[in-house]
């Protein structure tokens, strides 16, 4: 029986395309937003409830019920902070839901002084903050108090037990790609990466993941942002000097002597080759070099990248150059522009990419065949439809992380069993089963991970992405989801 639960609302029949599913009695996470009347949420100063004038006192507060909310509401990050707190209202805009204690973490004093402020108020749960370095200075606060705290961060060194970090990883994304790979019977592994935390994060993880999976050790290799280091970096990577020489070699051997150059007569004047002319007696342009020889394949059979943008671009010549790509191994055309047609089966070499590509798939022709994890866009839609309902406009992905977290806490706010204060204990938090969001299933490990449940997405030979490996609906056992 699938005990995952829904963190959002789902129509049954045509909305049946939303990759949601409901969880056991009790701990239903749907949230029914349609017809609500506007929200009114607290002030940022603390805990409010607002009724009409003349309306009889709310109910206390239980201690320990209140939702705490970290975000920067000034500064820099103003606006992603107010989308993100407009997203959790939306979440919590239900009957009898735990009111919220909105702090600024952009005021004095920053996301520690916040989260001391939230910690001294009471509440029983923290969500945010949004920055690695908010979150450090939360998190050593709302650890020390024993109050989880579940950031919207994606630097997983920072999850620790108590603390959750939601954002999704690059660590996330290398599993799931790695587990696509080997399905398809991949066991080399390698990574050419961008020497950037983006990089260094994504080799980290897919050495820590291969080592888990009892594959053989990764090479991987960080590259600075000129042409040269890139070039040079994937020719040591691939192998290329070594392959280019047994590909001259094979092709000399296979080469018959040339007859016409042998003199049959002792002593005989040597041949010579006669210089072509055009008809205007002027010798003919030099023959075009042969192509290069067609090299055997690398050392490996999948290769992890994480640029975008002009420096992508040239990765993608390079592993041209080097013949990881191209018409001699089963992957793009060659040639800026050029498209190829799709390749009979599988390539020799398939390439990984960061959930990044999604965001212009479409200009990534050249890179067909290759792969990239990212949550299925179809479980999106429904919220998109509420939000923009009540707000006007289509929501960032971080509204997406803000949502689920005060849905999550407020299914389990309502879940909770009588006599308790609340449901946020991390036994609840941490359910094998994991929960039903916005982007997919998630579910909150012991330590501080977040597993979730992404498809796999194939570039076509014009660009854009399809899915071949679709979510599961679920969190697998076997860690493929980390």
């Amino acid at each position: 029986m699938n005990r995952t639960c829904g963190l959002r609302s789902q129509k049954r029949g045509a909305d049946a395309t939303v990759r949601g599913v409901s969880g056991r009695t009790g701990l239903l996470m749907a949230v029914s937003l349609a017809g609500l009347a506007a929200c009114a949420g607290p002030s940022p100063s603390g805990p409010a409830v607002v009724g009409p004038p003349g309306a009889p006192a709310p109910a206390p507060v239980p201690p320990g019920r209140t939702v705490g909310v970290l975000l920067p509401l000034g500064g820099a990050n103003a606006h992603l902070g107010q989308e993100m707190l407009a997203a959790t209202r939306l979440a919590l805009d239900v009957p009898g839901a735990p009111p919220l204690d909105v702090r600024d973490t952009a005021a004095p004093g920053g996301a520690g002084a916040a989260a001391q402020a939230a910690v001294g108020a009471g509440d029983g749960v923290i969500l945010g903050p949004l920055t690695a370095g908010d979150t450090g200075q939360a998190a050593t606060v709302a650890a020390s108090a024993s109050v989880p705290l579940l950031a919207y961060t994606s630097d997983v060194s920072l999850g620790r037990p108590g603390v959750w970090v939601l954002g999704i990883a690059p660590e996330q994304q290398v599993a799931r790609l790695v587990a696509a790979a080997r399905a398809e019977g991949r066991q080399h592994f390698a990574a050419f990466l961008p020497d950037n935390a983006l990089g260094r994060a994504m080799g980290t993880a897919l050495t820590e993941v291969c080592a888990a999976q009892g594959l053989p050790t990764p090479s991987v290799v960080y590259h600075t942002a000129s042409q040269a280091s890139i070039t040079q970096g994937l020719k040591t990577l691939s192998d290329y000097d070594s392959r280019l020489a047994a590909a001259q070699s094979a092709a000399e051997a296979a080469t018959p002597p040339d007859a016409a150059a042998v003199d049959p007569l002792a002593g005989a004047a040597p041949a010579t080759t006669a210089v072509p002319a055009t008809p205007d007696g002027t010798a003919a342009p030099a023959a075009a070099a042969p192509p290069p020889p067609r090299l055997g394949p690398p050392p490996f059979d999948a290769l992890l990248l994480a640029d975008t943008g002009l420096q992508l671009a040239q990765v993608i010549n390079a592993l041209d150059t080097v013949q990881v790509i191209g018409t001699g191994t089963g992957g793009s055309q060659s040639g800026a522009g050029a498209q190829a047609a799709p390749p009979a089966g599988p390539p020799p070499v398939r390439l990984l990419g960061s959930g990044l590509w999604g965001a212009f798939a479409g200009k990534l022709g050249r890179l067909q065949g290759a792969w990239y994890a990212a949550p299925d866009p179809v479980s999106r839609q429904r919220f998109i439809q509420i939000f923009m309902a009540r707000y006007h406009h289509m929501p960032t992905p971080l509204a997406d992380l803000s949502y689920d977290s005060a849905a999550l806490v407020g299914a389990l706010d309502r879940a909770r069993t009588e006599g308790q204060p609340n449901g946020y204990s991390v036994e609840a938090l941490t359910r094998p089963d994991g929960f039903s969001g916005v982007d997919g299933v998630f579910g909150l490990t012991p330590d501080g991970r977040t597993r979730r449940d992404m498809a796999v997405f194939q570039i076509q030979p014009g660009g854009g992405g399809r899915i071949v490996v679709p979510a599961a609906g679920r969190l697998a056992r076997d860690g493929s989801q980390s």
